[in-house]
């Protein structure tokens, strides 16, 4: 079930992000949405606040991988980037061999601004699955967007040359093209 839905959310990432990608529009702001919460009321016990938190699970109590998965997926579509980065990175400390996390975290954190850490974290999961077309992808596109174009152009060659028939190759492709 979670290779499913591992499946399913690459593609729905693939395509907020090949839109992205192809119209050059231009990096969110330097920070995420913030909604302000009215605070919770004062407990008596600790038991209460232990009630509390589990009648509502905020992203700090949620531990399941799946769940975890799902709720940085809905951050992140809705451009809560800073909530989305946290809950990927929770996800890499629970399966630190998922380059897609990799990949999600590293275009969460260009959206945050924090580019060299994106940059960090995408060569990170590079490492970790060389052969993740997508994450050459998402390298080539956060450099172009900081000026490294020798570092992009090579990115975005690894990425054609993994698949060049694939749509994250052709979007690739295309981007080698606007260079």
């Amino acid at each position: 079930m979670l290779a499913v839905f591992q499946v399913a959310f690459g593609l729905a990432v693939f395509a907020v992000t090949r839109q992205y990608y192809l119209t050059g529009v231009e990096t969110v702001g330097a920070g995420p949405e913030r909604h302000s919460s009215a605070p919770l009321p004062e407990q008596s016990a600790e038991s209460d606040l232990a009630n509390l938190i589990s009648a509502f699970p905020g992203p700090a109590a949620v531990t399941d991988p799946v769940e975890l998965s799902f709720r940085a997926d809905e951050a992140f579509g809705n451009q809560q980037f800073g909530q989305a980065a946290e809950l990927y990175e929770r996800l890499l400390l629970a399966d630190p061999g998922n380059a897609d996390t990799y990949n999600n975290l590293g275009l969460t954190l260009h959206y945050l601004g924090r580019s060299s850490e994106a940059l960090s974290v995408l060569n990170e999961g590079v490492a970790v699955d060389p052969g993740y077309q997508r994450i050459w992808l998402t390298l080539g596109f956060v450099n172009v967007q900081v000026g490294n174009l020798e570092q992009a152009r090579s990115a975005l060659n690894t990425a054609v040359q993994m698949g060049a028939d694939t749509d994250v190759g052709q979007s690739a492709a295309h981007m080698l093209d606007a260079l």
